[in-house]
């Protein structure tokens, strides 16, 4: 950046810092599921380490909701993933949002979704800030302290080195491709899959296979989603290292195949469009 801040193709250096900063989303995921270390306090501070100062993204925040949606993934009410938000996820969602913007987002939904991804980063970092208020007084402080370092370093960093145009357009392509690619990584996951109803109750194994859909592909696919096509086998065994999802995929594969459980595998873009299918049809809802 700094060999080459005179010049506007100083900006093409923010593709590969999305790509290195997703890479970091990533550890900071198998942090959270205590996957690095044997320690807890080890994986504990990774994750703060990694999503506090090197994204701008609380640990507690994200440890808490996405505990939350592995307990109950696809599930209304207790998946804070599938929450009424942006999009919306279900018909009795969609029913809701027959008017206004509201309504005009939620018709559109399957065609504004990857444009909308580009705030991703943005709102990670919001929602952040906005749940230092939950936490303890001192996981506060600890969390909040690490967040400004990274935010006036980053700020600091590409104003020192850039223009001010240069440095707003670094910033906006760097943060917009970031959010993008984690959310190519995330949404094959669950989006389009089976969604459990009201006062539904699944035992652990049709809880986590069903809702989840795997991505079909080698170690180019391994790497640009982190792991996470191996989504069944990651929520059915969550601490499993992340290179180990592929040795243990066979073994879940087989046992589904005996007890006559699906085990749902797509191609990547297969499984975007059947993500995208879903929201579509659900948008349909707030079509009138």
């Amino acid at each position: 950046m700094a060999w080459l801040g005179w010049s506007w193709w100083v900006v093409v250096l923010a593709v590969p810092m999305a790509v290195v900063s997703a890479r970091t989303g990533f550890l900071g995921h198998d942090a959270g599921h205590r996957q690095i270390a044997a320690s807890h306090r080890v994986n504990r501070w990774l994750g703060y380490l990694l999503g506090n100062l090197m994204l701008g993204m609380g640990y507690g925040w994200w440890n808490d909701k996405h505990n939350r949606h592995h307990a109950n993934p696809n599930h209304v009410g207790k998946d804070p993933d599938v929450g009424e938000g942006v999009f919306v996820w279900t018909r009795e969602q969609a029913a809701k949002r027959q008017r206004g913007f509201a309504g005009w987002m939620a018709r559109r939904q399957a065609w504004v979704f990857f444009p909308i991804l580009l705030l991703e980063g943005l709102n990670l970092q919001v929602s952040t800030a906005l749940d230092l208020r939950r936490l303890p007084v001192r996981q506060r402080l600890l969390e909040g302290s690490l967040v400004a370092v990274h935010a006036v370093g980053y700020v600091a960093l590409a104003f020192t080195l850039l223009s001010p145009g240069k440095a707003l357009v670094f910033m906006a392509v760097h943060q917009g491709l970031f959010g993008v690619h984690l959310g190519c990584a995330f949404a094959p996951n669950h989006k389009g899959m089976a969604m459990p109803g009201p006062g539904e109750r699944w035992d652990h194994l049709r809880r986590q296979v069903l809702t989840s859909r795997n991505v079909r592909g080698g170690v180019v696919t391994d790497y640009l989603l982190g792991g996470l096509n191996y989504q069944i086998e990651h929520h059915l065994f969550p601490s499993v290292a992340r290179p180990n999802l592929r040795r243990l995929q066979p073994v879940v594969r087989e046992h589904c195949e005996r007890v006559g459980l699906p085990y749902v595998e797509a191609g990547l873009f297969a499984s975007y469009r059947q993500a995208l299918g879903h929201l579509d049809d659900v948008g349909s809802g707030a079509r009138g």
